[in-house]
């Protein structure tokens, strides 16, 4: 393996493809010792700001190291590693940037080279009065920097303040535009776009017109909001204020109602004592009537009481011989029920004997008919018995029908057994079936994965994927899915090695074999959907089965068990586009054998790319020593083809899945035939069987009908034997009926005269009850009568209780009543009504309306009306809500608030139109160079797409001409005729268009730029080769132009036969083992050498 480069190596000469200056220390890198060269004073092509000398020392790449750049076109050139951007993160840190400019590092100890403590970058700036050198020490221990100004201690504050001074803008993308910062100038927003132009080649006071727009537009908004909200608060204020106008004089109609309620309630106390004294008063005089009526109807109850004791010992004698007449007629009435007892018996008796004679009678009816029934059914069973024919010969055919059923059952139950037998290959094959379907739904299961891991990485990819499959009718040959969905790893353990090799944009890219069909994808996906995809074609000639230049045999020694395209399985389209762009036929993979002999297999395999277990290896061959050079990369993690799709497996499974339905198919058929025939041979044994079963039933009736007979005589002659004399029970049961009726008429006999008897003491009795009845009701007239006086009595006594209770009850309220009132007016014992109360209502103060004076004497002097008046009064006083005694105090305060808020209110107003009118004034000394600035941009941006047969816009852009922080520079492009133009973004175009169009605007800016100089780092990487040398002959022909700024151009390759100026610089960067130590370098002995050279060669 060849030895890797040594970094600590500085560049080697720095040859010049220009005419050699007089002076050429002054344009052409040199080495030198560490001692610190005089500062350049030459004035020359130089601009102000341009660097004149940059010199590093343990920085990044570099051990020591100074270059001197032209004043003009600067082209920096070298192998990728050699320490280009060094140059570059030097001109930045050395000028007060921040690291993050660069997009490399946050912290500045990492710009020191590894191993050192300490680094150092020197930057020697042109200025007409003494060059400008600013010195940074970088601390890596510490991450600190320290700054000097012409070998003086300064600070970065006011290294910042001199390099600003020369309109130098390191974090300007349109001034400075590092390697890593070359993706974010197409990610600018319009706003920022402009705010970089502004800075970078507007008049310095274009951005401060910028900024005080913005600050003045903010000021003018909080102005107008502060007046509107004063305005509105104003407005509030007076309405307000007139509402607590009617408030103030509500409130003092209130104090009247009030002042009128307080009189009110100190004068009802009086009337209520009033009131309840002359209520005293007649409650006396009736109680002392009351008491004279008790006394009255007291003596009127005597002579009553002694009746009514008379007539109570009367009635007691009749009710005594009442119950002795009861107590007869109760001993008669039993007699009588006795007798009536015993001729309901005799009745129930006769009833019996006659039921008795009708049951006989109906049984003998009933057995008459039963033998008439069973004579005729004997004569029916006698005649089929003669018609029923000899059944002697039913036997030999109930034989056959015997052998013919044996013969059915044994062909059902052979049918029954084929039945079971396909019926479990049936079962058989569908769980054959469910288990391929599963096999097959996993595979599916493992397809699904792979689109999620698509779908959650790159959205826009997994949307044009199902877009192209419901839309593949719109193309005319075959549209491949992304390749990382149509790649299926035989090993995903393998899975690394192809991620590795294959880029991802490449590996969500769409396979095409048609250009035409691409142009219709891109079109419908990328213009019209805005999805961010890319799209490839695949070679026209297939390389998918192209053998590899060396057997695997070969390298199988080596440790390399197979080659990249042998790892998976592709579509041809796919497999050859990998062959043809990544060459997978000629990269071998091998284990951990191939990285431990490594140096071996480089040597003697001459591969250009190798992978190992863990590892990948490049191999190069240096351009200048022949050598091999080789690096290596750790292999990330596999993170896409990780699921394997076995898809020949998938197609077996579906063949299988065919075959086993088709066998389904038969076994099912075989199935219907067979119940077809089973269901036969049932009908036919159920046939047999039928008729089987009729010739038995003929064979056994002739038998069965004998039995019949045999058991029908026999019941006949027992019915006939059952006989019954209906005559001699007739004639028994009317004798004892007869006997029954003679002692039943003696006993009627006797009842009669019990009841006569019972009748007359029935008669006594109620004679002695009117008696009683007539005693009983004078008894209850007088009682009626003293009861009635009684009550009236009670009555009388409980009224005159109730007047003396309320008398104590009145007498005590008057006492109440009277001690109240005097409280109220605030009287003492003695004390008379207050001269005020018997004069007038106080008058209300402050002239607000009020009622005429009213007398304590002219208020109303009953309750009802005092009540009526308080109520009315309350109900107008309680209308008033809500005022309070500070209502006119805070009316007066609002009213000098007010008159306040319209003073600022003036003020605010002046103020704002003084904001507007300077607002105008910036506006127009801002908005019309800038104007002109951007069409100057646009006509140098649109001459240099039009030389690319290409078009391309630049213009204002605001969405309202009064919001100035929303202004910004769009810059719009067209790369095909087919398409329109639109916006420059991260997205829409691709990296090689994104380069074009940042360099032409770069180059646009350049003739108008007042910035000292301008870096431009590996910008053309993206770029085709015939946009690649357009651009190179406009930034020739634009930086190369007298009066033009400094410009560095960095790139680690050139076309060929590219025109060049006399006036630019070419610094070439070398490095390797081969370089001279840097005391050896001397320039100035390699020009002196080349001049003898020139002069010895002959003419």
């Amino acid at each position: 393996m060849a030895p890797p480069s040594r970094k600590t190596s500085a560049p080697g000469p720095l040859a010049s493809k220009r005419a050699l200056p007089r002076d050429p220390s002054s344009e052409v890198p040199s080495k030198r010792n560490n001692s610190a060269p005089p500062l350049l004073q030459t004035s020359g092509p130089f601009v102000e700001g341009s660097i004149v000398r940059i010199l590093m020392e343990n920085f990044l790449t570099y051990d020591i190291c100074e270059v001197s750049p032209g004043p003009h076109l600067n082209m920096i050139i070298g192998a990728n590693g050699t320490g280009k951007s060094s140059i570059v993160c030097a001109i930045c840190l050395g000028l007060a940037g921040k690291p993050a400019f660069m997009g490399r590092a946050d912290k500045v100890g990492f710009f020191v080279k590894r191993g050192c403590s300490k680094g150092m970058v020197e930057v020697e700036l042109f200025r007409a009065s003494g060059n400008l050198v600013i010195t940074r020490e970088i601390d890596v221990a510490k991450n600190q920097s320290f700054w000097f100004i012409n070998k003086k201690s300064t600070t970065q504050k006011v290294v910042e303040e001199q390099v600003a001074a020369l309109n130098i803008q390191v974090g300007n993308l349109c001034q400075f535009l590092p390697q890593d910062k070359v993706g974010e100038f197409a990610k600018l927003s319009k706003i920022e776009l402009l705010e970089a132009t502004e800075k970078s080649i507007g008049p310095p006071e274009m951005h401060r017109y910028h900024c005080e727009l913005k600050n003045f537009r903010e000021k003018e908004k909080q102005l107008e909001t502060s007046c509107k909200e004063k305005t509105e608060y104003l407005e509030k204020m007076v309405q307000r204020n007139e509402r607590y106008k009617q408030d103030v004089e509500r409130f003092y109609e209130r104090k009247r109602h009030l002042d009128l309620i307080e009189m009110l309630e100190a004068k009802r106390p009086w009337v209520e004592y009033e009131n309840v004294r002359q209520e005293y008063e007649e409650v006396k005089q009736a109680r002392d009537r009351v008491k004279e009526e008790v006394r009255k109807l007291k003596e009127g109850q005597i002579p009553v009481t002694r009746r009514i004791e008379e007539i109570e010992r009367q009635r007691h004698n009749l009710e005594a011989r009442i119950k002795e007449k009861a107590k007869d007629i109760t001993e008669t009435s039993q007699k009588c029920k006795q007798k009536q007892d015993v001729i309901e018996r005799k009745d129930k008796h006769i009833e019996e004997l006659q039921q008795a004679l009708t049951v006989k009678q109906n049984e003998e009816h009933d057995r008459q008919r039963r033998i008439s029934n069973t004579r005729k059914m004997i004569e029916d069973l006698q005649n089929e018995l003669k018609t029923t024919e000899n059944c002697e010969n039913l036997q030999p055919q109930i034989d056959a029908i015997t052998n013919d059923l044996r013969r059915i059952q044994d062909e059902k139950e052979v049918c029954e057994g084929e039945i079971i037998d396909k019926q479990r290959e049936r079962e058989s094959l569908e769980k054959e079936k469910k288990s391929v379907h599963d096999h097959i739904v996993r595979f599916d299961s493992l397809m699904n994965q792979k689109e999620d891991k698509l779908r959650q990485r790159y959205r826009d990819t997994y949307d044009a994927v199902l877009w192209l499959r419901n839309n593949r009718d719109k193309f005319k040959q075959r549209v491949f899915e992304p390749i990382m969905l149509m790649i299926n790893m035989k090993d995903n353990k393998n899975a690394k090695y192809i991620e590795n090799h294959i880029s991802s944009n490449d590996l969500r890219a769409f396979v095409f074999e048609s250009s035409e069909d691409m142009e219709v994808f891109l079109k419908e996906v990328r213009d019209n959907k805005k999805l961010r995809v890319n799209a490839v074609i695949a070679p026209k000639s297939s390389y998918a089965d192209k053998a590899p230049s060396r057997p695997l045999s070969e390298l199988k020694q080596y440790g390399f068990f197979s080659y990249l395209r042998e790892l998976f399985d592709a579509p041809d389209p796919v497999m050859s586009y990998l062959c043809c762009q990544y060459h997978i036929h000629e990269v071998p993979v091998g284990t951990e054998k191939t990285r431990e002999r490594i140096e071996r297999v480089i040597q003697e395999t001459g591969l250009k790319q190798i992978y190992t277990a863990e590892e990948k290896y490049v191999v190069k061959t240096s351009f200048y020593s022949k050598r091999s050079i080789s690096s290596n990369t750790s292999l990330r993690v596999a993170q896409f083809l990780t699921v394997t799709v076995d898809l020949e497996q998938r197609r077996h499974l579906e063949g299988q899945l065919k075959e086993i339905n088709r066998k389904l198919q038969a076994v099912e058929s075989g199935l219907i035939a067979l119940r077809a025939t089973n269901k036969h041979l049932e009908h036919k044994d159920n046939e047999l069987r039928q008729k089987k079963k009729e010739l038995l039933e003929r064979k056994t009736k002739k038998r069965q009908l004998e039995q019949k007979i045999s058991s029908k005589l026999g019941s006949l002659k027992l019915m006939e034997q059952d006989t019954c004399n209906l005559e001699e029970e007739e004639r028994k049961a009317s004798t004892k009926i007869k006997e029954i009726n003679v002692q039943k008429a003696k006993l009627v006999t006797e009842l009669t005269n019990l009841l006569k008897i019972c009748t007359s003491l029935h008669i006594q009795k109620v004679d002695l009850i009117l008696q009683n009845t007539t005693v009983i009701s004078e008894k209850n007239k007088l009682e009626s009568d003293y009861i009635a006086a009684s009550s009236q009595l009670r009555l009388t006594e409980q009224h005159f209780i109730e007047l003396d209770e309320s008398r104590q009850r009145l007498l005590q309220k008057c006492k109440e009543l009277m001690k109240r009132a005097r409280q109220v007016c605030n009287l003492g014992a003695e004390q008379t009504v207050p001269q005020d109360y018997q004069t007038q209502v106080p008058t209300i103060p402050n002239g607000h309306n009020s009622s005429p004076p009213m007398a304590f004497q002219d208020l109303p002097n009953t309750l009802d009306e005092i009540d009526a008046l308080l109520t009315e009064e309350r109900s107008r006083a309680s209308c008033f809500t809500g005022l309070n005694p500070t209502v006119v105090e805070e009316y007066t305060k609002r009213e000098e608030e007010i008159e306040q808020l319209t003073e600022e209110l003036k003020r605010k107003k002046v103020e704002l139109d003084k904001y507007r009118e300077d607002i105008s004034q910036v506006k127009e000394r801002w908005l019309n160079p800038l104007k002109e600035l951007v069409e100057k941009i646009n006509e140098k941006f649109s001459n240099f797409f039009s030389s690319m047969q290409c078009a391309g816009e630049v213009d204002l852009h605001t969405e309202n001409e009064e919001d100035y922080d929303k202004y910004g520079i769009r810059i719009r492009v067209k790369f095909r005729s087919s398409t329109q133009l639109h916006e420059l973004t991260p997205h829409h175009q691709s990296g090689g268009e994104r380069s074009v169009s940042t360099m032409l605007y770069l180059m646009a800016l350049q003739e108008l730029n007042r910035c000292p100089f301008r870096v431009v780092d590996e910008i053309n990487q993206g770029m085709d080769p015939i946009n690649e040398r357009r651009v190179f002959e406009m930034v020739v022909n634009t930086a190369c132009k007298e009066n033009t700024s400094q410009y560095f151009f960095i790139t680690p390759k050139l076309l060929q036969n590219l025109p060049y100026s006399a006036k630019m610089t070419v610094l070439f960067v070398y490095n390797g083992p081969y370089m001279l130590e840097p005391n050896r370098w001397n320039l100035k002995a390699f020009q002196r050498r080349r001049r003898r050279i020139t002069f010895t060669q002959p003419s």
